[in-house]
């Protein structure tokens, strides 16, 4: 008894201190006048004997970045050593350039135009987000199409995922619909109308044209180097193991969805077929991608190339009404001409740059680089950008030689078989913003790992020079 007694009597004082701190009432039996609590801080005195400093404006977290032109021949000091590395080969441009493009005209070393590889996708990310803007989303629906009858409409999300993405892998960014969701939410809106049984079709039309690039090597499908593109997937055209791509992308994903209809009580009585659904058909179900900018964000992150070529063919479908590898290649030229990046000197045949017939000029990536960093429109391109040795297609690149440009350089890089490239900005030893573009594209295939750290000297000795007009 007694030691139940006591137990009380600690629990008994333990709530009555945690009450009369969390009410104050010590401060209230002695008087004590107590703030509101919408006080301005600034006017509330401090307790006697406490002397505080006067508030101050705080100096700015970093310094303000230099404008101006650079130093055409500090630039071309610094990088010559490296662009003459042999084991770039014979064929190397360079580029460099102030933000502002009133502050000075670029440093060009070589000329002509280069294969790009993947920093293809700053140009298609640019366009996308130019046609289209920062906050467009993408939606994938399930239509009524008769009695007993539902199609699935592929609304171009590149990456719809087969289901919720779990809490330990690396994709949790953007945040991904998928198709588990989309059949609980149709198979809810089905029992409201007492369905329990229905035919599914399966509706890929909104992109046409050949669902690979004529332009691509030929063993890139088949080998699966990158999935057939197509309006309707799931996890991009892979399969639900995570390696190699399906041969049918629109049929994975009804098959896919039929399957969670199924675990949601909803009998499909029929293999999934294709179909198209009647305009304003009415929709029974839809999920939502991430925004556009997250999307490019990834993108560039990770250098994806079949959402590359998704987001090619929604920038043919806005700016010429043609979701095809041929609108999508048009539209990028219009959407980019209109904003003042002349492409009549580049050609391009994919939103991905894995086609080895691409070519870009070093002056043309400065300008979508200059338009990016220019343009709320289009920050995810320069924060989608990796951060050398430390994320993305960067965390692996600058060695400790190439220490000066840690953290010091954001660019998307472009790789294959005998090409590397690299487009971002930088800053140099005083802080002045430099954008740069480094293209090679004759290297031999032994040397192709020692040409990366070539270019990552070249951007490390911009990060480390003094390039700016003093």
């Amino acid at each position: 008894m007694r030691r139940t007694i006591g137990i009380l009597l600690v629990l008994a004082l333990a709530v009555g201190g945690v009450a009369t701190w969390r009410y104050d009432l010590v401060d209230r039996w002695l008087g004590r006048d107590q703030p509101s609590p919408g006080a301005d801080p600034n006017t509330v005195a401090p307790p006697e004997g406490l002397e505080l400093p006067p508030v101050t404006v705080p100096s700015p977290v970093a310094d303000v970045l230099l404008p101006g032109a650079l130093n055409v021949s500090a630039v071309r000091k610094v990088l010559t050593p490296y662009l003459g590395d042999p084991d770039l080969g014979p064929h190397v441009l360079a580029a460099v350039a102030p933000l502002d493009p009133a502050d000075g005209r670029p440093v060009l070393i070589g000329s002509g135009t280069a294969v790009p590889a993947s920093t293809t996708k700053v140009v298609t990310s640019a366009a996308a987000l130019l046609a289209l803007g920062p906050d467009h989303t993408f939606e994938t629906t399930v239509v009524r199409a008769g009695k007993g009858r539902i199609v699935l409409v592929g609304g171009g999300d590149p990456f719809l995922a087969r289901g919720p993405v779990a809490a330990d892998e690396e994709a949790l960014y953007p945040v991904r619909a998928d198709v588990a969701d989309l059949a609980a939410r149709t198979a809810a809106s089905l029992r409201e109308r007492g369905v329990r049984r229905v035919t599914l079709g399966y509706d890929a039309s909104l992109f046409t044209g050949p669902s690979a690039s004529p332009q691509w090597e030929p063993d890139y499908v088949p080998d699966g180097v990158v999935s057939p593109i197509t309006s309707l997937w799931v996890d991009e055209g892979r399969p639900d193991t995570g390696f190699g791509r399906v041969a049918d992308p629109a049929l994975d994903a009804a098959q896919t969805f039929a399957a969670a209809l199924a675990e949601q009580g909803i009998t499909v009585t029929a293999a999934p077929a294709p179909a198209t659904a009647a305009a304003g058909s009415p929709t029974i179900a839809r999920v939502t991608s991430a925004p556009l900018a997250q999307i490019v964000e990834r993108v560039l992150q990770t250098s994806d190339n079949e959402a590359s070529e998704v987001l090619l063919r929604h920038v043919g479908l806005r700016a010429v009404d043609d979701a095809s590898f041929a609108g999508g290649r048009r539209g990028v030229a219009q959407v980019l001409g209109e904003a003042g990046v002349d492409l009549t000197a580049d050609t391009l045949y994919d939103g991905s740059g894995l086609s080895r017939r691409n070519r870009l000029t070093p002056r043309t990536l400065l300008a979508v680089l200059q338009l990016a960093t220019s343009r709320p429109r289009l920050g995810a391109v320069v924060s989608g950008l990796p951060v050398s040795a430390f994320n993305g297609s960067l965390a692996d690149r600058f060695s400790e030689v190439a220490a000066p440009a840690r953290g010091r350089v954001r660019a998307k890089t472009g790789t294959l078989t005998g090409v590397s490239s690299m487009a971002g900005f930088t800053t140099d030893a005083t802080g002045r913003p430099m954008l740069f573009v480094l293209m090679a594209d004759r290297v031999a295939k032994p040397d192709e790992t020692d040409a990366e750290v070539a270019l990552d000297f070249a951007a490390a000795a911009l990060a480390a020079c003094l390039c700016g007009v003093e």
